[in-house]
């Protein structure tokens, strides 16, 4: 057996820093860009490999161009603007057994001077591998950095969105509101590796048993200037998935990202 492995890349944004995921953990439940990004324009190039189980059992070769921008908004304090588009596609024998689209847009806006931040974002997934025709996702909330002792940081954000999921099979188009929530954790370990792990949630309003959640804890270090290693692990869960598919993917990833 041998695979063939495609690889489309188009424009994406996750953060204004090195440390781009495979999955947009806060591009989905919270905007997605860093509350240290810097002022202006920041790009990045990721190349890897991520090992996928679940709906999908597939080794496959994935990137990401990354683009990122921080300027002065509202009563001269930090907005950032962040935009994620990319593309993934393994085939065996001809036949395709994975391919992942999605898109994230994500706006932030600093509204007082204790790091207090509002933001609206806008996610869209197609995944037929897990039944997802379109899912997309609107929402807005705030957010606030809670703990930054120059080593140890904690950041977090609530929201609400709405949600729309229609499906490749016979299943009825889904469309409810939901709670978002995201944590992200960062430990800086020295000056040239971090710590980090980072979870999202969503809980449907009509049914909080309807509930996902991803999860993403990674290793970054920096070998060069502007380039650097990472290596990452994946959780996603779906409680109440679309019907005949499994609740629960995983990723493992290993990937190098050059900056500029």
């Amino acid at each position: 057996m041998y695979k063939i492995i495609i690889t489309t890349t188009l424009l994406a944004s996750t953060v204004l820093s090195d440390d781009i995921a495979v999955s947009d953990v806060e591009g989905t439940y919270g905007a997605g860009v860093k509350t240290e990004a810097l002022k202006g324009l920041q790009q990045g190039i990721n190349l890897g490999f991520a090992n996928t189980t679940g709906n999908t059992e597939t080794l496959n070769l994935n990137g990401k161009y990354t683009l990122g921008y921080s300027t002065e908004g509202y009563a001269s304090k930090i907005l950032n603007i962040a935009f994620n588009a990319s593309a993934y596609l393994t085939k065996s024998n001809d036949v395709t057994d994975n391919e992942e689209y999605s898109l994230n847009l994500g706006l932030e806006q600093y509204i007082t001077d204790n790091n207090w931040l509002a933001y609206a974002n806008a996610s869209w997934l197609r995944n037929t591998f897990r039944n997802f025709d379109n899912k997309l996702l609107i929402g807005a909330g705030v957010g606030k950095e809670l703990f930054n002792d120059n080593q140890h940081i904690l950041k977090a954000k609530v929201g609400i969105a709405y949600n729309i999921e229609s499906y490749t099979n016979n299943q009825d188009d889904h469309k409810f509101t939901s709670l978002t929530e995201y944590i992200e954790y960062d430990n800086i370990l020295n000056k040239t590796s971090l710590l980090y792990i980072k979870f999202g949630a969503s809980e449907n309003f009509d049914d909080f048993n309807d509930y996902e959640l991803l999860a993403v804890a990674g290793f970054n270090f920096t070998v060069a200037e502007n380039l650097n290693v990472t290596i990452e692990e994946e959780v996603r869960y779906d409680k109440i998935p679309p019907v005949g598919f499994n609740t629960t993917d995983t990723k493992s990833i290993v990937r190098v990202g050059y900056s500029f």
